[in-house]
């Protein structure tokens, strides 16, 4: 197994499944400007790592993720416009890396997750959490807003449920979590990793590049007229009928084997 420590988070592959660990259990794994940028970095390497087919990110610890750190608030209150928005971009960026990435990516989520947190867990294709977890979008609580994180939730849970939750700050347990569609399924805490890895070898029995042209697809599809979907779609499956990969997969399913790519 490759390991790898930063400062904030921590980094392990085991064979195609690579897992990212907010590693700050003292303050809930709350982020801050260093753990945004170690996140950037990481994502950045798996990105360009081809033995990497699977990402799991979770918390140390009790908690998945309690939001913005507060020493770093405490920081950026004094901070120009500038220097703001400088801060907001960078989690912001980190975000959309996450949703974007062409690999899938699993939030097991051991805990609590309160404001920014949500967005990292909405940012992955799958979340997964603990049925003791508990989950909140307070930002208004303090005069603030889930800014950054609003993309990822509101394609989760739609704009009614994020009238609701966005504007009252309240609190939400795993089951009406679930219910709302901010996460996918729930666990109890004991079975919460077997979950995951069980998820996690699902989708290596699946193509690679058949995975990333999914995440395009769901990218893209909805942003665009029925013309355009029209041509981009066929485009994309005739691509991938004559692909590699498509021409393995096909191959194996009619020979009724195993394709390459699965173990």
């Amino acid at each position: 197994m490759e390991k790898e420590t930063c400062k904030t988070i921590l980094f392990t592959q085991e064979e195609n499944i690579a897992r990212v660990t907010l590693n700050r259990p003292e303050v809930h794994n709350a982020f801050n400007s260093k753990m945004i940028t170690e996140l950037d970095d990481v994502f950045e390497k798996i990105k360009a790592d081809k033995s990497i087919r699977v990402v799991i990110l979770t918390g140390e610890g009790k908690s998945f993720c309690a939001g913005a750190d507060l020493n770093w608030m405490r920081e950026i209150i004094n901070y120009s416009f500038e220097q703001n928005l400088e801060e907001s971009l960078q989690l912001a960026e980190i975000l959309h890396k996450i949703y974007i990435l062409p690999k899938p990516t699993l939030a097991m989520v051991n805990g609590t997750a309160i404001g920014g947190g949500n967005g990292f867990l909405s940012a992955c294709d799958i979340s997964v959490a603990s049925e003791d977890a508990k989950f909140g979008l307070s930002e208004v609580k303090i005069g603030l807003v889930p800014a950054a994180i609003s993309p990822y939730v509101i394609r989760r849970i739609g704009e009614s449920k994020a009238r609701e939750y966005f504007l009252t700050g309240k609190r939400i347990s795993a089951r009406k979590a679930l219910d709302i569609g901010l996460i996918n399924e729930v666990v109890p805490q004991n079975k919460l990793k077997e979950k995951v890895d069980d998820i996690a070898k699902l989708l290596l029995s699946s193509g690679p590049n058949a995975i990333a042209a999914c995440k395009e697809l769901i990218c893209k599809v909805p942003g665009m007229s029925f013309e355009e979907a029209k041509e981009y779609t066929a485009r994309m499956i005739a691509n991938l009928r004559i692909s590699e990969e498509g021409q393995e997969g096909t191959g194996a399913f009619l020979e009724k084997r195993k394709p390459k790519w699965a173990k």
